[in-house]
């Protein structure tokens, strides 16, 4: 456990964080800083009225008079993280809504009938509320939560986020997407959901999943929501964040088809993809293919691992032939942005969780087989998510930036990722963040109005 000398990060005094050992992935301005077999460099940080006014190597970074002095023996030291893919409004539901078979058809039926009966503004804001504090006290800065805005929903559910948003100002920044079907386009509704996201300064979304019989019949009426849903997009000033192929059905893939979308509506570097699950089962050729239209349309990916793991390929006493999760390896190094995220927390969808992308980061490079070696992983939960969330504060240690910072007791990655990190200290703004994870009888009873 690290001990803090006393006053550090409480009193308002500089502190110099000595011999951090930080990713260099998340060290922007360190250009080509010596790293460890990690890839994590020994720096010095100094903070100075609640920013972050010199990073350095460790031994190289002068302080003012009166500074605190933190030794930390090369423990690590890592920014805040971002979550860039989740569903607040969903959150903490699993109790009253549970998924009766583990499947997205089961979760999706629960959800829906929890939504239209108790979905209304106290409910919402104390679950998002609940959801948002978790994310704080585990050192999360930023999250981008997806929010179901089917007709009849959609301004309930939007009021009670700009609430949210509002109590926790200063605290999480919050970015938020409209979620429903595609179909809500070929709707007058459509109109009504693009402007409430733009009085709200949110994105356009939804779900892209083709069911009809004929993949090429389903694909021209898909273009045409899509071609509506970017001008509705590209009219307010909004970007795109959608679902996409969260199935193993490789006939019916349509992020190629969003990706040609994007193009044709001059939307390069303003799309993410969440999810994108069968693309890692197509055949080499049509993988490289949809790649490189990705990489050209600048459409950035999301990888769920923990709940695309969880949810892809269940069947009732069966155990899965894969794990459901984008090839991100390949993504990568086709020159798309990829980032890793949450997704769902304690709802029909994934009934665990706890908002913590440290967790999720964990979880992640086991999944995703992003070790041996490290290589640029830690930036999938930083540097790349606030990229494309237009962050340049979140996500990273710079001088000049905020000292927004997560103090572990640990030494090298395997550490990092061997526990869970309860332990860990987390400053905002240059100051020690006290409270804990809230406690779930604050969900004990929930309003239904």
């Amino acid at each position: 456990m690290i001990e803090l000398p006393e006053h550090a990060f409480e009193s308002g005094r500089p502190v110099a964080l000595r011999g951090a050992r930080t990713p260099a992935p998340f060290l922007p301005d360190q250009g080509d800083a010596s790293v460890d077999r990690d890839g994590a460099a020994l720096i010095d940080i100094l903070v100075v009225d609640g920013r972050v006014t010199a990073v350095g190597p460790s031994g190289a970074v002068t302080a003012p008079e009166g500074t605190i002095e933190v030794e930390l023996d090369g423990r690590h030291v890592w920014p805040t993280l971002v979550d860039m893919h989740a569903h607040l409004d969903k959150g903490h539901i699993v109790d009253r809504a549970p998924n009766p078979d583990g499947t997205h058809e089961g979760a999706a039926a629960a959800t829906g009938v929890d939504r239209e009966a108790r979905w209304r503004h106290d409910d919402l804001v104390r679950r998002m509320s609940f959801g948002l504090a978790c994310a704080e006290a585990h050192g999360v800065s930023a999250i981008r939560t997806h929010l179901d805005s089917h007709e009849g929903q959609g301004p309930e559910t939007w009021g009670a986020f700009r609430a949210a948003r509002d109590a926790f100002a200063g605290r999480v920044a919050l970015q938020a997407v409209a979620l429903a079907p595609m179909e809500i386009y070929a709707t007058p509704y459509a109109e009504a959901l693009a402007d409430i996201v733009a009085e709200t300064g949110g994105l356009l979304g939804g779900v892209a999943r083709l069911d009809g019989a004929s993949p090429q019949d389903d694909l021209a009426a898909f273009d045409a929501l899509l071609d509506r849903m970017f001008a509705l997009a590209d009219a307010r000033g909004l970007d795109v964040d959608l679902h996409v192929d969260e199935s193993a059905d490789t006939a019916r893939a349509t992020l190629p088809t969003i990706a040609r979308a994007t193009l044709r509506h001059g939307y390069e570097g303003r799309v993410a993809c969440g999810h994108c699950c069968s693309l890692a089962l197509q055949d080499e050729a049509t993988l490289d293919e949809h790649i490189k239209l990705v990489a050209d349309a600048g459409v950035a990916v999301v990888t769920l691992p923990t709940v695309n793991m969880y949810l892809q390929d269940r069947r009732a006493g069966r155990t899965p032939r894969w794990r459901g999760v984008t090839p991100v390896q390949e993504l990568t190094a086709g020159g798309v942005r990829v980032a890793v995220a949450g997704d769902n927390c304690r709802d029909p969808f994934y009934a665990y969780g706890d908002h913590d992308m440290l967790d999720t980061f964990r979880q992640g490079v086991k999944i995703l087989h992003l070790d041996h070696p490290f290589g640029r992983a830690a930036a999938l939960a930083g540097p790349v998510p606030a990229d494309v969330m237009g962050l340049s504060d979140h996500g990273a240690i710079r001088a000049g930036g905020p000292a927004n910072l997560i103090l572990l007791d640990a030494w090298s990655m395997d550490q990092v990722l061997a526990r869970p990190q309860g332990d860990r200290i987390v400053i905002r703004d240059g100051r020690r963040l006290t409270a804990a994870p809230p406690s779930y009888a604050a969900l004990r009873s929930q309003p239904s109005r």
